[in-house]
């Protein structure tokens, strides 16, 4: 990501705000990423850090599946090292509304996405979080 673009700079202000426990503030930098947002790419990139959060689990859901509804619209592979983590996030909304089968699928998705992701720190989390999940919802 280009850390000069105005949405991913108003999204790392959102994360610094949210790493110290200024939530409201960070909602606020995510909400006005997603309004700053010009293009599929933007969009996708903001509504991830939207999803955070809401105030409700359909809401978190709503802007996780927004999410990863623009990556697929975006025409590059600019995304790809995205789906992992968002096909991460959408099945945690379905196992925590207790839908085991979406939840192993969208996790099952973001392992055959983890290839696409650059080794390093961030992956070893969404590889962790996947693996995690895999398990809990094993059956």
């Amino acid at each position: 990501m280009d850390p000069e673009n105005p949405v991913v700079k108003l999204c790392g202000q959102g994360m610094q705000a949210e790493a110290a426990h200024r939530h409201e503030e960070a909602r606020e930098c995510f909400q006005r990423a997603w309004d700053a947002a010009r293009d599929d790419y933007e969009a996708c990139i903001a509504a991830h850090y939207l999803a955070r959060h809401q105030p409700t689990p359909e809401d978190t859901r709503h802007w996780n599946q927004v999410s990863l509804d623009r990556a697929h619209s975006v025409d590059d592979d600019r995304v790809r090292p995205f789906f992992a983590s968002l096909h991460l996030n959408l099945g945690r909304c379905a196992e925590d509304r207790g839908d085991f089968p979406t939840a192993r699928a969208h996790y099952q998705q973001g392992v055959d996405a983890l290839p696409h992701v650059p080794e390093g720190p961030y992956r070893n989390v969404v590889e962790q979080g996947l693996g995690a999940a895999l398990a809990r919802v094993a059956g």
